[in-house]
């Protein structure tokens, strides 16, 4: 790491962690002063950052050390002081290090693909349930309603499940009597406790679960019969899906795989929206 720079050492020693956004925004503020960082007090870290002094100490600790005087003296001595520009061409800001983060994401991703079995699976099980239950809850939600809004110009019914509440093991009672098989969740950090909960039930009722998760060992792990997981971005405040959504419509595609209408699914909906006018050209 010597040859990098002092924002792109700090951002190493943060990346993968999972942090609080407040604890995110001291990470953001440190790296924005990378120079500075290894020098300023934690009183000074939290005025920069806009926190408390004692949310400086919690960051220290959640990135494993015993208190903020042992995290300064580690940057000292691996973040030592200097300009931003003392990377040259290998020096990225914390966007860029957000992106070229994403990009890595999905490096892993196309080489998890390269055994294609249990998307295919995955596939199998979705177009076989009628309906479909799709789960995603708080910032899994968008996931969902994106999958749940492609699926049902292919699948003949589909259901999403973006909405915590009492209604929702209803919604699931009501969907296994219709003769639903299988339920796919798009879990993310920070993972509800009622999206497990949620899981855990659906499996009872005798629901199949098939999960896209940020980790092979996320909490949803122990309630999913197939789990294909998909890393999230952490170099920015908020999390970001790139590698999530990218899977989800790859499980699109195998669904489509096995449904053998799909294709006149489309060409139908096609020519409906023609005739409505509904998109501009």
């Amino acid at each position: 790491m010597s040859g990098s720079s002092p924002a792109a050492r700090l951002q190493q020693l943060f990346e993968g962690r999972r942090l609080t956004p407040t604890q995110r925004r001291i990470a953001h503020s440190m790296v924005r002063r990378a120079g500075d960082a290894p020098f300023l007090s934690s009183v000074e870290l939290a005025e920069l950052a806009g926190v408390s002094q004692p949310s400086v100490t919690r960051f220290a600790v959640a990135l494993g050390f015993d208190g903020y005087p042992a995290l300064r003296k580690h940057l000292r001595e691996v973040a030592p002081g200097g300009t931003a520009e003392d990377g040259g061409e290998d020096t990225y800001n914390e966007y860029q290090q957000a992106v070229l983060g994403e990009i890595e994401n999905l490096r892993h991703l196309a080489e998890l693909l390269a055994d294609p079995g249990p998307v295919e699976r995955a596939g199998k099980l979705l177009a076989a349930s009628r309906p479909l239950l799709v789960l995603g809850l708080r910032a899994a939600s968008s996931q969902a309603r994106g999958f749940g809004y492609f699926a049902a110009k292919v699948h003949p019914d589909v259901r999403v499940l973006d909405e915590g509440g009492s209604m929702l093991h209803d919604r699931i009672d009501t969907a296994r009597r219709a003769g639903a098989g299988a339920l796919l969740c798009f879990a993310l950090p920070r993972h509800p406790r009622e999206v497990v909960d949620t899981l855990a039930y659906a499996r009872e009722q005798g629901l199949t679960v098939v999960s896209v998760a940020d980790s092979a060992f996320a909490p949803v792990a122990a309630h999913s019969d197939l789990l294909i997981p998909a890393a999230v971005g952490t170099g920015l405040a908020f999390d970001t899906a790139c590698a999530p959504m990218l899977l989800g419509r790859v499980l699109l595609e195998a669904m489509c795989d096995d449904l053998p209408d799909a294709q006149a699914r489309l060409e139908e909906f096609d020519a409906r929206a023609a005739a409505r006018s509904l998109f501009v050209e």
